[in-house]
């Protein structure tokens, strides 16, 4: 392969409150080395810069490359974002708020930084990549410790009035249903997030409820994850097959809404928690979304699961930093 020149590599990062994954790509978006880091996010706002920096120089390094071979980097941070200053307006799990993302990583690697939602950049990582940019109108929704979601109309990432649009995990499915992070009652993400499944475990188990989970890491559930469910269903958990069933269904409902407002090619999902149950889940959400959704409006239309992954806000990231550098 002949050494890429000067300023042809991209870079997608991935910023989570727990862990920071960096990822520099081809421009034609194969992976060429990726590294990860904890977020550290108690530390505060210039630590994390600092370790973002890091994780985006050792995975350059890791490759054997120079960051003077890369054109630009693209990441998703979760939460409230404005792009075009790419500052972070508010993210509740980095707890920050107002925080120049662009301008501190601009400083500290001297390169071009582009800052978008998590979210947004998971689905133009999987539109982009996954489906070669087919798609004029497509739908991401990721499960993962939250709800999030991405609109593609017309061929681009959709941001909306306040640049805030895809926050798809508030819409409210449950009137009255369980309190969610947002303050609201009954939100998506109340009730279809990993955190609402282990929630809804937990409050199960203390009204009696047996699981073999309890066997595993005992009554009260400490360091559960998602692969644990995996194992539960394995080993014909009823409690823990009614909890995912239920997750499951509220995501089909969701997945109706979305197809009744915007009428999708595709609608992709993903996250951690779809990584880990995807057998278990997909063909409930298809088959809810196909109930709920009016009659005549999912002609054609695919629910998938993405294939990414992890990997999905690195390539997104990657895309970001393409499409913003040409």
């Amino acid at each position: 392969m002949p050494e890429p020149t000067k300023q042809d590599l991209l870079v997608g990062v991935d910023l989570g409150g727990t862990k920071i994954l960096a990822g520099v790509f081809t421009p034609g978006l194969k992976l060429i080395q990726s590294t990860k880091l904890s977020t550290k996010a108690e530390r505060g706002f210039d630590a994390v810069v600092e370790r973002i920096s890091r994780c985006i120089r050792d995975a350059v390094d890791e490759a054997d490359l120079s960051l003077k071979q890369i054109r630009g980097i693209g990441i998703g941070a979760p939460g409230a974002v404005d792009p075009d200053s790419g500052e972070v307006i508010f993210a509740p799990n980095l707890q920050w708020k107002g925080m120049p993302l662009k301008k501190a990583l601009e400083k500290a690697l001297n390169l071009p930084v582009f800052v978008e939602n998590d979210c947004n950049i998971c689905t133009l990582g999987v539109h982009e990549s996954e489906l070669k940019g087919k798609p004029r109108n497509m739908i991401g929704i990721f499960l993962g410790t939250g709800v999030g979601g991405g609109l593609i109309l017309e061929g681009k990432l959709y941001g909306g009035f306040n640049r805030t649009a895809g926050e798809l995990g508030h819409m409210v499915i449950q009137v009255g249903g369980p309190k969610c992070g947002c303050g609201n009652n009954g939100c998506f993400e109340a009730l279809a997030s990993r955190t609402a499944i282990f929630r809804e475990i937990q409050r199960a188990v203390k009204e009696g409820g047996r699981t073999v989970l309890t066997e595993m890491l005992g009554d009260n559930l400490a360091d559960l994850k998602s692969g644990d469910l995996r194992k539960a269903l394995r080993k014909g958990d009823k409690l823990v097959e009614k909890v995912i069933e239920s997750a499951a269904e509220y995501t089909g409902i969701a997945v109706a809404n979305l197809i009744n407002v915007f009428n999708p090619e595709v609608v992709v999902v993903g996250g951690g928690v779809i990584d880990a149950l995807e057998d278990e889940m997909m063909s409930i959400i298809v088959e809810t979304a196909l109930d709920y959704a009016m009659p005549g409006t999912t002609q054609g239309i695919e629910i998938i699961a993405t294939k990414l992954g992890d990997f999905a806000g690195i390539t997104g990231g990657a895309v970001l930093a393409r499409q913003r550098t040409k």
